[in-house]
């Protein structure tokens, strides 16, 4: 059965004018990150503004990057909602067009307890015959806690975890128990300033919004690791760093739309407007994330 494996980019998603998935630059995106070496693809994320879209535009945003990537990679599309048959209805439809899995977060909006959280996954593992990857992202969703992962590890069709909550003591845990228990379960970060430390404790790869952006350099720290160059490892890790930093300077996720349109990409209207304070820092940083972007680009090149 399939399980992910490497560098996921947490796609970013275009907008046209309408606001609507803008489909050629879409598919450049796409092209972009292949070429660039990434693992697969992981489209209708957090940072690609899943909950601004409906149903059938993350359905359609599914078939875009499913076609273009042409089975160069595999695709793993977001598919969580706030209840089960949403989740199955999206799921499906990613099932159809042919991706290797789906990433679903536990319900978000409304507070549940660890048990309903396990009865959400549950439901959908028991009704879905493909992998299903978790997502742990307490900052938006409610929080899949150590235990209940390992509980639901054991379900042959739940295949790894991107968890993002940047716990680093609780990825640990999570690792531990599937390599004591053996469970074939592969942990991947969401959290990209820990990349190379949660491949050191036994991690498989992460799906970041960095990935996005610098899809190189993420790529430079896994392949280092792989290769193991240590060292390499780390200087790549802590180049990332300077760049997260001015990204996260205004609202999750505008720097980093902001970062790759300075990759020569355009990523349309905000969905969410901004307020002026946040639009006056969004253009006073975009010259910054070049730089940063430029001095990446420049220091890979000397590894």
């Amino acid at each position: 059965m399939f399980r992910p494996e490497g560098v996921y980019p947490a796609m970013l998603t275009p907008f046209d004018a309408n606001g609507k998935v803008n489909e050629p630059v879409m598919r450049d995106i796409v092209d972009f990150f292949i070429d660039k070496g990434v693992d697969g693809l992981f489209p209708v994320s957090s940072v690609g503004e899943f909950a601004h879209m409906t149903l059938d535009e993350r359905k359609r945003l599914i078939d875009i990057v499913v076609d273009q990537a042409n089975g160069r990679v595999p695709v793993t599309p977001g598919v969580g909602a706030t209840y089960p048959a949403h989740v199955l209805e999206v799921a499906k439809h990613a099932q159809a067009a042919g991706c290797a899995a789906v990433v679903i977060c536990a319900p978000y909006y409304y507070s549940i307890s660890q048990g309903m959280v396990e009865k959400h996954f549950e439901t959908i593992a028991d009704a879905l015959d493909m992998p299903i990857i978790l997502y742990n992202i307490p900052s938006f969703a409610n929080e899949i806690s150590p235990a209940v992962i390992g509980r639901l590890s054991y379900r042959p069709n739940i295949v790894g975890i991107k968890d993002s909550s940047a716990n680093l003591t609780n990825i640990t845990h999570v690792i531990d128990f599937a390599q004591s228990t053996k469970v074939e379960f592969n942990v991947l970060t969401g959290s990209e300033q820990i990349f190379y430390p949660v491949l050191c404790t036994g991690g498989k790869g992460s799906m970041t919004g960095s990935a996005s952006v610098v899809p190189e350099l993420m790529v430079k720290i896994y392949r280092s690791f792989l290769a193991g160059d240590h060292a390499a490892a780390r200087r790549a890790q802590f180049l990332l760093l300077p760049l997260l930093r001015q990204m996260l300077t205004v609202p999750f996720p505008v720097g980093f739309k902001a970062a790759l349109e300075m990759r020569g990409f355009p990523m349309g209207p905000f969905i969410q407007p901004l307020a002026p304070a946040e639009e006056s820092t969004y253009h006073q940083i975009k010259d910054q994330l070049k730089q940063g972007i430029d001095h990446i680009v420049a220091e890979l090149a000397t590894f």
